[in-house]
């Protein structure tokens, strides 16, 4: 067995020089390689793309993604990626087709199917079956006159790009083609039918993406934990209601209830030597509060508090407070 040689450089690391080099040269050639394999296939990209695009925005139905082996594979990511964009998809596999499967794929449907031969067996049935009931079959393979590239009503064709494998067996570039013209479609698809983040939420509920896209009326302080007092209470009165509420600031409203200035902890710092005890909250009041939509995403108020350098923010709706977020509510919430 093959031990690296270990060298001390003189610090407290230890170096594996000989495996460690060689280890990095590997992994460089095969990011190199499969980054040409994409160049390549970005500067093939014609109008049998947009014809796919198109008939797959066509769909009344779902996309039927299917492939076999490492193409099964990249073919099930595509169809979780086309489902949580906004465009139904469902990897049916060619193997279980013809015991049953058949069954999952109706009219109004759209199949997507991968094979980089093209001659894939286990996808005779669903060819079979999209001719039979005249379901658009749209086939990514790298050989045109294949028996998926000629039976395709569209066909996707890959660049012949090198395999990373040193053998040039494994599926390696070729996979990661795939993969990235499903991202394409997918992202095209999206583009089409003008899925928004809000959309998006929807199917994302959970995890760290899932805090990110909740809206800043699930996490705002509302009803009596707002700090709201008018322009004419005294200083004295603003402070008692800061330090009550202890959100770091107060909202002026006016007799109307519309949200006029907010005071914050700064504004109190900055305002500390001039008889503060003494003046009213329109004197100190910052009479341009930066504020927040409640149907705002929770990235988004992130992403204002960061840039303004500030902590809390007022939400409002037809200039009334609704409500108030604290960078520490979205920390609570795993936004940030």
């Amino acid at each position: 067995m093959y031990l690296p040689r270990i060298e001390n450089d003189g610090s407290d690391r230890v170096v594996a020089t000989e495996a460690g080099t060689s280890h990095l040269a590997s992994a460089r050639r095969t990011l190199l390689l499969e980054i040409e394999g994409l160049k390549q296939l970005a500067a093939s990209l014609d109008g049998p793309f947009t014809r796919a695009v198109d008939e797959l925005g066509r769909s009344a139905g779902r996309v039927i993604v299917t492939g076999m082996g490492k193409s099964g594979h990249i073919a099930r990511k595509i169809a979780a990626t086309m489902a949580s964009t906004g465009t139904p998809a469902q990897y049916v596999h060619p193997g279980e087709a013809s015991h049953g499967d058949l069954g999952m794929i109706a009219n109004g449907d759209v199949i997507l199917a991968l094979s980089w031969s093209g001659e894939t067996a286990e996808l005779s049935s669903i060819i079979s079956h999209a001719k039979r009931f005249a379901i658009p079959l749209i086939g990514m393979t790298s050989e045109a006159k294949s028996a998926l590239g000629t039976a395709a009503d569209v066909a996707l064709i890959l660049p012949r790009a090198e395999e990373a494998c040193p053998n040039k067996l494994a599926p390696t570039t070729s996979t990661t083609m795939q993969l990235a013209l499903g991202d394409a479609l997918a992202i095209a698809l999206l583009e089409k039918k003008g899925f928004s983040a809000k959309d998006f939420s929807i199917f994302h509920p959970g995890g760290k993406l899932g805090a990110m896209l909740r809206h800043v009326s699930e996490v705002m302080h509302t009803g009596d934990e707002l700090p709201l007092t008018a322009p004419e209470s005294r200083m004295s009165e603003v402070l008692l209601v800061m330090s009550q509420k202890s959100l770091g600031c107060a909202g002026i409203v006016d007799k109307d209830g519309k949200l006029i200035g907010v005071i914050t902890d700064g504004d109190i710092r900055r305002n500390s030597g001039s008889n503060l005890l003494d003046r009213t909250a329109s004197d100190i009041m910052n009479r341009s509060p930066k504020t927040v939509a409640p149907d705002m995403l929770a990235s988004e108020a992130v992403k204002i508090l960061n840039e303004k350098k500030i902590t809390s923010l007022f939400v409002v709706e037809s200039e009334r407070p609704l409500g108030l977020v604290h960078i520490h509510d979205f920390l609570k919430a795993g936004v940030v």
